[in-house]
């Protein structure tokens, strides 16, 4: 084996400048696959992550409701109706939509309102002051991420919003939007005045259940009691907005796009440097063939020059990938990575290696191991 590597290396590194083109080759279209597949992974944790930190055990929604972020509203008086159900414990309003946030001495920009009831959604990760403190007059929590964009600097800055004075009394880190606009926390009441919507009106009832409650049951009479609404569980919620997102608005289809398209220009770079380089050692194969090598091995040589592409395109992609996703992990639009990923990665690179590996093969099986005695 040991035989067969270095036989490999030695065509590989004969003509560095060719082997210097092959590895940029992989390491651009592994880092196009892990970049595009990042994206993806970030898009889909943002577009659940207010679902993932919601404490609810079942949503209720109005009919319909493709994702967390459709303002769809209904009212807020079948709140009564849902207490009244066997198996309620609670039922936390929440009221989500868009408003324009003033930003100072340069216009105004959108903004995506967050209210809710006590007990319902709160801001998490608060790096300076309080959730608590949204119960204050004017109080709002924003992430650091938009602070550029909102025209702010730091906790206690003010503005307002539809000619409404605001006040950050928490700051958030990480609690980005995959649509890039800002997410703003703020309690029920106030949510509705920035929006301009009606006393009553409500986007979502948080359902927690009664200790021993059976969920599919309760459900079941929630829509029977609440009529014209969506009663969906956390899981079911997280597979509609995700569908919704990725696949209905054909994000995720682009990105997957992407991915194959790196995966296609690495294997066909691979491909044909390993058919050139071949092509420049036929002489050498076939006095293999002439001293009697099996096909095997020398499949073999060939296969091993394409893992070793493998390997080192793929080490210095992974730490590229690495700091790419260290150098976006605060930036509205974060790379992300998981082991899982990774090993993904690197499988695909040797696939990509091995296919792009069969060109070569089937020129050196036509050989003729005669071709040794003409030269």
């Amino acid at each position: 084996m040991s035989l067969i590597f270095k036989l490999a290396s030695r065509n590989l590194f004969q003509d560095r400048l060719r082997f210097v083109a092959t590895i940029i080759g992989i390491v651009f279209s592994v880092l196009l696959v892990a970049v595009q597949l990042g994206l993806f992974l970030s898009f889909e944790r943002m577009v659940t992550t207010m679902i993932d930190h919601t404490p609810a055990d079942l949503w209720v929604a109005s009919r319909g409701t493709k994702c967390f972020e459709d303002p769809s509203l209904f009212d807020g008086r079948a709140r009564q109706k849902a207490l009244s159900v066997s198996g309620v414990q609670s039922a936390v309003p929440m009221i989500i939509g868009f408003a324009q946030w003033s930003v100072p001495g340069d216009g105004v920009t959108p903004i995506f309102v967050v209210g809710s009831g006590a007990g319902g959604l709160a801001p998490w990760n608060v790096v300076s002051g309080s959730a608590n403190a949204l119960d204050d007059p004017h109080a709002v929590a924003a992430d650091r991420s938009y602070f550029g964009r909102l025209g702010i600097h730091a906790l206690g800055d003010t503005t307002d919003i539809r000619g409404e004075k605001v006040a950050v009394r928490a700051v958030t880190k990480g609690i980005r939007s995959f649509t890039t606009t800002p997410y703003i926390f703020t309690t029920l009441a106030r949510a509705r005045s920035y929006m301009g919507a009606s006393p009553n009106g409500i986007s979502y009832l948080l359902i927690r259940l009664a200790p021993g409650a059976d969920k599919n049951a309760v459900r079941n009479r929630l829509t029977r009691e609440l009529g014209k609404v969506d009663v969906m569980t956390p899981s079911e919620f997280r597979t509609r907005s995700r569908d919704f997102w990725l696949f209905g608005t054909g994000a995720g289809a682009a990105l997957y796009g992407g991915a194959l398209l790196g995966a296609i220009v690495g294997t066909v770079i691979v491909a044909q440097t390993l058919y050139s380089s071949t092509k420049d050692h036929l002489g050498e194969f076939a006095t293999l063939r002439a001293i009697g090598s099996s096909s095997l091995y020398i499949h073999k040589v060939i296969i091993g020059q394409a893992l070793l592409n493998a390997v080192i395109g793929f080490s210095i992609a992974g730490c590229v990938d690495v700091v790419t996703v260290l150098m976006t992990a605060d930036s509205a639009l974060p790379v992300v990575t998981t082991p899982a990923l990774m090993v993904g990665l690197f499988v695909l690179t040797v696939i990509m290696c091995i296919a792009s590996a069969l060109s070569a093969i089937v020129q050196v099986m036509r050989i003729d191991p005669g071709l040794v005695f003409k030269q």
